[in-house]
């Protein structure tokens, strides 16, 4: 703004520019429409057994993650893997390889020797691997939890090595009484 505009009460600055459109993050029935159809795509017979079987895996994983994500912090790397794996990373790796002819996605090297079928598992493999790990870290927490609230009611209660009878409720120790003539 100049200092004539100021003086006449003209603003000059030009308005702020709009800020870009985002995509919504997917819903739960968005991951789990994406799954159903990887499913599909599994149980078609258009996939080779050695696929189907990892990318089952994938999607099994997902499916017990999802969940937990939330133990995970929404909006973190982790939960953002999950999700995009469902939507996105599964799908594509698995529609690439099924847009390639089958005698040709089966036999001829694309990359370092390998065939578009072997970079596929081994696309599947680092997916199922990488949602092994998530799952594990989903469920950690409530695990860390469990151990410590164990060691709490060993503290509490009890020793670590010491049996404790259930049936026989403990007496605590009393001093004796001076009147009950049989203790002496």
């Amino acid at each position: 703004m100049g200092f004539w505009d100021w003086l006449s009460g003209r603003d000059s600055t030009p308005p702020p520019a709009p800020l870009p459109e985002v995509d919504p993050a997917p819903t739960e029935a968005d991951i789990m429409a994406s799954l159903a159809g990887v499913d599909q795509l599994i149980g078609s017979g258009t996939l080779p057994a050695v696929v189907r079987s990892r990318a089952a895996r994938v999607t099994r994983l997902v499916r017990q993650t999802l969940p937990r994500l939330g133990s995970l912090g929404l909006g973190s790397y982790d939960s953002y893997s999950v999700v995009a794996t469902a939507t996105d990373y599964l799908p594509e790796a698995i529609g690439a390889y099924l847009r390639l002819p089958r005698d040709w996605a089966d036999s001829r090297p694309v990359e370092n020797g390998k065939t578009p079928l072997l970079l596929l598992i081994d696309q599947l493999d680092l997916l199922g691997a990488t949602m092994e790990k998530i799952y594990d870290a989903a469920n950690s927490t409530d695990a860390a939890a469990l151990i410590t609230h164990g060691r709490f009611l060993q503290e509490r209660f009890g020793h670590p090595n010491a049996p404790v009878d259930l049936n026989m409720p403990q007496q605590p120790d009393q001093p004796p009484d001076p009147f009950n003539l049989e203790r002496l």
